[in-house]
């Protein structure tokens, strides 16, 4: 099926029908339909002043283009028409965001004859846009960053998600301090979405079978510049009540209701893509949610072969690629093994040709532990060619999380990389941040390779980066003013508490922001632990600060409710209220906000619970500095030059202590090098640490790099593979098979013979003997091993196959010559798989130890 062109059903042709246009004026309005539906303009603000010129104020409260079309008066929109300015730009802004989608990008320029076509990216959540809010927080920041950055870079990507009727919650605080949750309706009319159409000009609705019922799902696209977005719906009217609710809400509260949005997202967002005539050689898993994927693409093998499920699976893995985000277990989803028989135990019978048993071995540790849970990163692992963490720190703590899926291998050699997470800079940076850079690095700088950056940035004089600082900070004054003024009056202050908010903080003085999820870990009252301490700090009348907060605890989560609380109850003490301001409903606009106007950014989880964290990320490219505890990205970012750090880099070190150690940071670091002013009033060593930031770390930290990166180390060794292995209907997937069912059944045969060393001058040589029973020599590799020093990875070398033992053919001799700068007994002789274009441990986790 083809997405159709616009047909009476369209929201287009509905906006155009109520407002009683002419012909030529139905024309104007479909061509700002084509603009407003584009979400490109969430982060290209050409088209900005269009929407400001229908209706600022509605602009102003929205940022939503597609509502601003739909709500603007009938009277207003025709004035406007008749503008023959507004006509004039309307066609110009048309005519670059066209030529814009449609020229090569770097993927275009730098690999033109790639066989890649299509990537499809999995997600629960994507954070486009405050337009559009189907996420809750990081996982959904990572994957909207993504899906835009390969929009810029022309990388072939498609999204696959939910469309939630109510999505995440947004709060209110109460006047005792405590927050309230509310669940605003997301009109699909409202929503910057159109229906998926079918050839006809029907709109597409997919059936997926549950046990004992159907049920249906609207289908919905979002045009993301060059890459679409698809998203399925429940709320179809001719579904039973009980299941419209399936995508009610953004991970729904209980398992079982988990388990059906994760159906629908992994298989029903398979089945969706394959209806519109797209056939992904790459799946992108962002976190385990969207795992069952990999069953429905190897269950569509299987329908165009005739393969089992078995080689199914091994031709279909190559073309996936699961990135983990979880920095403990606990955060993994684990259904309990009644549900996946009950919802997937038909699937699996007849659909996949497998036993339940068999299904539940691909998501347990150990296959015969019936009590086990399903997990379904284990699946992800099992379904795909490569896996990766999203920081260093966190592909390190990954390896150890998944150690017990590959026993007997060490740690270090877990298959688990990282790709560290960035952020989309475009969607990111203030107005006056877009002319900073374009005067530095000119006006296509994040759509390339970006190298030049960092030197251009060095050019730039001192007065420059100090003018974007202050202009930043004053613009986040008048917003934070006008923000919790409205705050104040939703919550029922008076007249007085209100009027005195307009004149809240003050334009020149330090501004320091902690905005993130209220959650323990994240620990957003360690600057709480001593309040008069704080309160000192704050109040300084030489070096005053002022801090603002922000953030959501779970509906769930009475502890983040009780920090949220107490920071209101310090706050509402008379000596800190004009140097503190807690702002509510933490969202996508406030965050925008937030990043570009604060000098300096809080981060400070526990070591080892953030797996990368972007919210600090995003202040780079705006000139704003971090202090952050060196865990995440921050422990691949942080130099002295940069930014500030807490912690020594070791976890459990108490709060108590790191509690100290901020003070003493703010105190003797961070506020007198703010207020240390050159005879120009510029604070020479701060403006240094703003250059360095700004140019060492706005690329690295970027989504630009990142989706470069998974392009040339994931999505193009992944489509090579997948070519490969699906070649002749499946054939070198078979031999795949073969090769792992004959080393299962043989590997307990292979032991070690005597092993003798021989010290040669300044290199020790070894012999050892291997009886490899039945396995064929070239399906194994014969290595010695050592473990790494001071940090480093460890040492392996392949041995040399120097012939077949005496009167045992299937025994052979193996000889190495390794350095004697350590010890012979640092080394060990290994036996490990090795077969051509196959994962080792991924796909073949065996091996065996010299005793």
């Amino acid at each position: 099926m083809a997405i159709s062109p616009r047909t009476e059903s369209d929201p287009t042709c509905e906006v155009a029908r109520t407002n009683g246009l002419s012909p030529k004026e139905v024309d104007e309005v479909a061509r700002l339909s084509e603009l407003a539906l584009d979400m490109r303009w969430s982060w290209s603000h050409a088209t900005d002043e269009l929407w400001r010129y229908l209706d600022a104020e509605l602009w102003e409260l929205t940022h939503n283009a597609w509502i601003v079309l739909q709500t603007v008066s009938r009277r207003r929109l025709k004035q406007a028409l008749a503008d023959p300015g507004f006509a004039k730009r309307l066609d110009e802004l048309l005519q670059a965001t066209r030529q814009a989608i449609s020229a090569p990008g770097w993927f275009q320029q730098n690999h033109p004859k790639s066989p890649l076509k299509c990537v499809a990216y999995f997600s629960m959540e994507f954070m486009l846009s405050e337009a559009l809010p189907i996420y809750s927080g990081g996982l959904g920041n990572v994957a909207g960053d993504q899906l835009k950055a390969a929009s810029d870079l022309g990388v072939p990507v498609v999204g696959v998600g939910l469309l939630y009727q109510q999505g995440y919650f947004r709060q209110v605080i109460g006047s005792d301090g405590r927050q309230q949750e509310f669940y605003p309706f997301n009109d699909p009319d409202q929503l910057p979405i159109t229906p998926v159409c079918d050839a006809e000009g029907e709109r597409l609705r997919l059936e997926i079978r549950l046990p004992g019922y159907s049920v249906y799902f609207r289908c919905w696209q979002v045009q993301v510049g060059r890459t679409r977005l698809y998203l399925l719906d429940s709320n179809d009217a001719v579904n039973f009540p009980a299941h419209r609710g399936i995508t009610s809400e953004l991970y729904g509260g209980w398992h079982e209701h988990r388990i059906k949005q994760e159906l629908v997202l992994g298989i029903g967002g398979w089945r969706l893509l394959r209806a519109l005539g797209l056939n992904p050689q790459v799946c992108h898993l962002n976190e385990g949610h969207t795992a069952f994927v990999v069953l429905e693409r190897a269950r569509a093998f299987m329908q165009e072969t005739g393969q089992p499920f078995e080689v199914a699976l091994a031709a279909t893995r190559a073309g996936n690629v699961f990135t983990t985000h979880t920095p403990m277990a606990a955060g993994f989803d684990l259904f309990e093994p009644y549900l996946v028989e009950q919802y997937l135990g038909q699937y699996a019978q007849h659909g996949l040709g497998i036993s339940t048993e068999e299904l539940m071995a691909l998501g347990r540790r150990d296959a015969n532990d019936r009590s086990e849970p399903f997990n379904m990163a284990y699946l992800a692992i099992r379904g795909s060619g490569a896996v990766n963490g999203v920081s260093r720190l966190h592909g390190q703590v990954s390896r150890r999380l998944f150690a017990n899926l590959f026993p007997r291998w060490p740690v270090e050699e877990v298959p688990v990389g990282h790709v560290t997470n960035g952020v989309h800079t475009p969607s990111w940076d203030s107005a006056e941040a877009d002319d900073f850079w374009t005067r530095a690095c000119g006006k296509d700088r994040w759509l390339g390779a970006m190298e030049t950056i960092e030197e251009a940035c060095r050019r730039v004089p001192d007065a420059a980066f100090w003018q974007l600082r202050t202009h930043a900070r004053r613009s986040l004054v008048e917003h934070v003013r006008a923000r919790l003024s409205s705050q104040l009056a939703t919550s029922g202050a008076s007249a007085e508490a209100r009027a005195a908010a307009q004149s809240l903080f003050d334009p020149a003085v330090l501004t320091i922001a902690f905005a993130r999820r209220f959650a323990a870990y994240k620990r957003p009252n360690l600057l709480l632990h001593d309040p008069e301490r704080l309160l000192r700090l704050l109040t300084n009348p030489q070096c005053p600060v002022q801090l603002i907060l922000a953030g959501k605890a779970h509906p769930g989560d009475p502890a983040g409710h009780d920090m949220i609380q107490q920071w209101m109850q310090f706050i509402a003490r008379p000596e800190a209220r004009s140097h503190v301001i807690f702002l509510a409903d933490y969202d996508m606009h406030l965050t925008e906000r937030l990043v570009q106007g604060v000098d300096l950014w809080l981060n400070l989880p526990q070591r080892g619970c953030e797996a990368s964290g972007t919210s600090g990320m995003k202040v780079l490219v705006n000139g704003g500095l971090n202090l952050s505890e060196l865990d995440g990205w921050w422990a691949e970012a942080y130099s002295p030059e940069v930014g500030w750090v807490l912690g020594n880099g070791r976890e459990g070190c108490g709060d108590g202590a790191e509690a100290e150690e901020l003070y003493q940071r703010l105190e003797h670091e961070v506020i007198p090098e703010f207020y240390a002013r050159d005879e120009n009033g510029i604070p020479t060593a701060w403006v240094a640490r703003m250059r360095e930031s700004m140019a060492r770390l706005t690329l690295q930290f970027s989504a630009n790099r990142v989706i470069r990166q998974y392009t040339e180390e994931s999505y193009l060794p992944a489509v090579a593979e997948y070519g490969r292995r699906c070649a002749d209907k499946g054939a070198p997937a078979v031999q795949i098979v073969r090769w792992q069912r004959d080393l299962a059944r043989q590997w307990a045969g292979l032991r070690f013979g005597q092993v003798r060393v021989v010290a040669t001058g300044d290199h020790h040589t070894f012999e050892v003997e291997v009886h490899l029973g039945g396995i064929d020599p070239s399906a194994v590799q014969v290595e010695i091993f050592a473990n790494g020093l001071n940090g480093n990875d460890p040492f392996r070398q392949v041995m040399t196959c120097a012939g077949v033992l005496a009167g045992d053919p299937g025994s052979r001799l193996y000889s190495v010559r390794v350095p004697a700068s350590r010890p012979a007994t640092d080394y060990t002789a290994r036996v490990v798989p090795c077969c051509d274009g196959v994962s080792v441990p991924l796909e073949a986790p065996w091996i065996a130890w010299q005793r």
